[in-house]
Parts: structure tokens; C-alpha cells; sequence
């Protein structure tokens, strides 16, 4: 479906109080219904609705050993989905929630399987975007303990950061999609697992580990055999239907040369060559915005029909972790380990 169809048939509403309330109430009803989070918009059901849980597998095309995150309003609700909070997970949720922080902790009872993909533990998050946090709480006034929400898009593919991307990936699979303009982070959360006698980074998001470290006063554990499956973290990712290459700048032009015509490009560092007739991004050297635009960027270049896409890599250092990570995902090539 397009877009212009996906706003004439209603499924993309502006982020009004009638229309929280009214996703509120689709939420209670087991429907879907996506929302905007500060990273990606999340593709949400009634986290305690077995069945709602399980239309959003069915819409993303997800394995249903993979687990989802529980998105709360605050943090009062910790103890209902999490048996044990360790003092370094209370010291983290009073840093960073609202925000971009996932933590993984043992589950109570109230956590099902569906939703953890049969692991003894849960992920939890408080956004901070302001439409997202009216949704929860309306929720949560409803009855609603929480809300269980991957990002909104195909399995495996590149996430959404606009109401519209959610409608040209998931169409008529979801009852609302509720507008709350651009995402401001632009990449998922920082998911730190409470699984053992350590802290453990899964996956590096829009908190830095050197920030959740400083918080922690230690240093974060390497991730061991017996961590827990988290969102994000399988080897392909992210992915735009058209293959993508990671090159160093120094090689991008010759690349250019050697992948199969018409390439589209998005470069960092690199001028766009005089001769070049295909699709050029410049993204923004900074990596906060870089992630802002990450996604959009992908999205733009997927939608203009290359054959290839090249992706400039980006530096080798703490501040493009995040970023990195994304960008190694998305061009892994795999088809059979997506998320």
C-alpha cells in the first residue's frame, strides 16, 4: 500500500488526545497499534494479551522464540514483570528513564512466555518520547500494565522512524498508527542484561556504554554463551531489500566501479564523483545526527531502484559504536537470521 493510501484510510492519525485514548482502548481490545518511541516507532500489543502478543509476529513475520520488549509508563511497574531488580538496574533506571534503555532482569509470573521467547528473563523500557509516555499512561490508566512493542517493520528489515514508514511496511496489519513526527534518537535502545553477577551490554543503543558504565562504577561484561536473546542482536538486521557493502572511504570510488550499475551510495566523507549518475546521500559527519538519519537515509536509497547500495563505513571508535553495529547488521547478506 502506499502511502497517500495508507493517510486516506485513517490509519495514520496526529498525536491528539482523542487519538491516544483511542489507541489506548485498541490496546485494551487486543489490537496492534504502532507509536513513536525517542528511537523507532514500536509496533505494540497488551503486553499480558497472549494472543495480541501473537498478531505481532504474525504482522512483522518475527520467529516467535525471539523476545519482545515491555514498554512502561514508569518505573513503578518494574516489580510486576521483574522477580529481582539489582541494585545496578534501580541505579540505571533512575539515570537513564525515561530513555533509550532496555533492561533485561528475571521475570515474574505476569511475563509469558510469548513475550520473552521462553527465557527466564524480560526486557523492560520508559520511553521518553512525550506521545509515547501519554499512550502508556492512558494504558495504564485503563487497566493496562504494560506494553509489548518491537520496532514497527518487516522482520529483518530496516526500522521506522516516521509514521509513514510504518505504513508502507506493516499496511493493513496494524489499526493505528499514531504521528508523532520523526524519531529523535533514530536507532533502537541500549540493552543492558541483569542476567548473572554482571551487567552485560547486548546491544549498544542511544545510551552510551561508557555513560551506563560510569553509572554502574564498573566496567559492563563481554556478552558469554549463556547470555540472554535480545532484540537486535542476531548477526543480519536492519536490512534494505537491496544489497548493501560497508567500504572505507578511501575505497569508495573504485568500489563503485566493481558493484553491479545502477549504486546507490551513502557517503560520510566522500564527495560525490562528477560522472556519478545514481542515487547520493551525503550523511552527516556527527554520529548523533548520522543515527537520526540512518534509517531514512537506508529507506531512501532502498526505494531508488539500484542494484547495490555502498555504505561508507564509519570510524572505529566509542562514538559510532551504535552506529557501527547498525551498519555491519544491515549488510551482513543473510536472509534466515533477521529480526
Amino acid at each position: 500500500m502506499t502511502g497517500p493510501l495508507a493517510v486516506a484510510d485513517g490509519r495514520i492519525a496526529p498525536a491528539t488526545p482523542e487519538t491516544i485514548a483511542r489507541a489506548a482502548a485498541l490496546l485494551r481490545a487486543g489490537r496492534l497499534v504502532a507509536f513513536p518511541t525517542e528511537t523507532v516507532y514500536g509496533l505494540g500489543a497488551d503486553a499480558a494479551n497472549a494472543d495480541a502478543v501473537r498478531a505481532i509476529f504474525a504482522a512483522k513475520g518475527r520467529p516467535a522464540d525471539h523476545p519482545l520488549i515491555v514498554h512502561l509508563p514508569d518505573a513503578a511497574l518494574l516489580a510486576h514483570w521483574a522477580r529481582a531488580v539489582p541494585a545496578g538496574a534501580r541505579r540505571l533506571a533512575d539515570a537513564f528513564w525515561p530513555g533509550p534503555l532496555t533492561l533485561i532482569l528475571p521475570r515474574t509470573a505476569h511475563a509469558a512466555d510469548v513475550v520473552t521467547g521462553g527465557q527466564d528473563s524480560v526486557g523492560l523500557r520508559v520511553p521518553s518520547h512525550p506521545v509515547a509516555r501519554a499512550l502508556l499512561s492512558a494504558f495504564a490508566a485503563a487497566g493496562g500494565t504494560g506494553v509489548a512493542a518491537p520496532s514497527a517493520n518487516r522482520f529483518g528489515r530496516i526500522s521506522p522512524t516516521t509514521p509513514q514508514h510504518v505504513a508502507d511496511d506493516l499496511a493493513d496489519r496494524v489499526a493505528l498508527i499514531v504521528d508523532g513526527g520523526a524519531s529523535d534518537v533514530g536507532i533502537e535502545s541500549t540493552i543492558v542484561a541483569f542476567a548473572g553477577d554482571r551487567a552485560t551490554l547486548l546491544r549498544p543503543g542511544g545510551v552510551a556504554a561508557a555513560d551506563i558504565e560510569r553509572v554502574l562504577g564498573e566496567p559492563l561484561a563481554a556478552v558469554g554463551a549463556d547470555a540472554p536473546r535480545a532484540s537486535g542482536t542476531l548477526a543480519s538486521h536492519y536490512a534494505p531489500h537491496t544489497p548493501a557493502r560497508l567500504v572505507v572511504g578511501a575505497e569508495l570510488a573504485s568500489a563503485l566501479g566493481a558493484l553491479p550499475a545502477p549504486v546507490a551510495v551513502l557517503a560520510r566523507t566522500v564527495d560525490r564523483p562528477a560522472a556519478f549518475g545514481g542515487a547520493w546521500i551525503a550523511a552527516p559527519t556527527d554520529p548523533a545526527r548520522y543515527a537520526h538519519d540512518l534509517y531514512a537515509n537506508l529507506r531512501a536509497l532502498d526505494a531508488s531502484r539500484a542494484a547495490a547500495i555502498a555504505i561508507e563505513a564509519v570510524p572505529d571508535d566509542a562514538a559510532w559504536r551504535a552506529v557501527r553495529d547498525r551498519l555491519e547488521r544491515a549488510t551482513r547478506g543473510d536472509t534466515d537470521d533477521r529480526d
